[in-house]
């Protein structure tokens, strides 16, 4: 996951290991869907690569407003659609080829103030990839103190987390982001030179929380497991050890290839696999991209091709995924 709140300026229209993707998967053919259609680079990447059909995705109508300038030189092989990925499996109505998810931020989102995801500009506290639900705002000015720490701690890692809710509940109401950030970072010591910014761990934590981007995540890997043809590709780019760990342990289970983590527990009933692995490791970026590209420089690949056996499920425990109790 991109630091959205101080991300290297970078071309946005650069899709991140789009080359590395397009190799581990050709040849490309056949039905695909880009699940985080963003600026569209994945999608158009695939069509020109020989994609039949593509269904570019995403919960941000903005980003087709966007796209409506070039989507016409594909005619009927490309169809846009607003929605989630977590629910994949119910937008086509023919199995997939191919699924494509990049979950880095867009780059449009957090140049866009308004949108209020960094606090490199002041804007209103919203963080919503989408234009609906709770904004970051909401939680801000409404969870409880507990609820708000353990959202710090748990999706941002904040070991001031504690220290950071209160600050936050004590200075209500917070209505921008340059606002916040000043709250927080009067919690923490002053960054040394080369350090990130003191509020972007929370900031990357209430942006998560917003938009439910581990649940979204696990959701969709099983709907791709479910949408997949025999022999499809599911190709995932990550920008974040807590996306790429449960991106690794899914493709791990599924493809029969997991462990047993306790020698005295009775062995695992035998599953026929649903996926085989493209490759053990993640892919990264080369020295060519990481130079034409620095937002490469945290993304890692990983592929799996489906196969006959039926779908089935997993316990989001089973993949590390961070679980938030309480409410606010």
């Amino acid at each position: 996951m991109v630091d959205a709140a101080a991300m290297p300026n970078s071309d946005p229209h650069i899709p991140v290991l789009l080359q590395p993707l397009l190799r581990s998967c050709s040849p490309i053919s056949g039905r695909w869907l880009d699940g985080t259609f963003g600026n569209g680079g994945y999608t158009r990447g695939l069509l020109d690569a020989g994609a039949d059909h593509v269904i570019g995705v995403d919960r941000d109508p903005m980003v087709f407003d966007m796209a409506a300038e070039w989507a016409g030189q594909y005619g009927g092989r490309l169809t846009l659609h607003k929605g989630q990925f977590s629910n994949l499996d119910t937008i086509s109505d023919a199995p997939l080829d191919g699924i494509a998810l990049d979950l880095g931020v867009s780059s449009m989102q957090i140049d866009t103030p308004e949108r209020g995801f960094s606090f490199q500009k002041d804007g209103p506290l919203d963080m919503r990839m989408g234009d609906d639900g709770p904004s970051a705002g909401d939680i801000v000015n409404t969870a409880d103190e507990g609820h708000l720490a353990n959202i710090l701690y748990l999706y941002g890692e904040e070991r001031a987390s504690r220290r950071i809710a209160r600050a936050i509940v004590a200075a209500r109401p917070i209505e921008t982001t340059l606002r916040l950030a000043e709250i927080v970072a009067g919690c923490l010591p002053r960054p040394k030179p080369g350090q990130s910014h003191p509020a972007t761990r929370s900031f990357q934590a209430l942006r998560i929380a917003v938009n439910d981007e581990y649940g979204e995540l696990y959701q969709g890997l099983m709907a791709a497991e479910r949408a997949l043809a025999p022999g499809g590709f599911l190709a995932v780019v990550t920008f974040h050890s807590v996306e790429d760990r449960m991106v690794k342990r899914f493709m791990q289970h599924r493809s029969g290839g997991a462990a047993n983590a306790n020698r005295y527990a009775p062995a695992s009933e035998e599953m026929t696999p649903a996926f085989t692995l493209a490759s053990r490791k993640p892919i990264g970026a080369d020295a060519d991209e990481l130079a034409a590209n620095p937002r490469s420089r945290s993304a890692m690949l990983r592929v799996a091709r489906r196969t006959e056996a039926p779908a089935g499920e997993i316990d989001p425990k089973t993949l590390g995924m961070p679980l938030l109790k309480g409410k606010n």
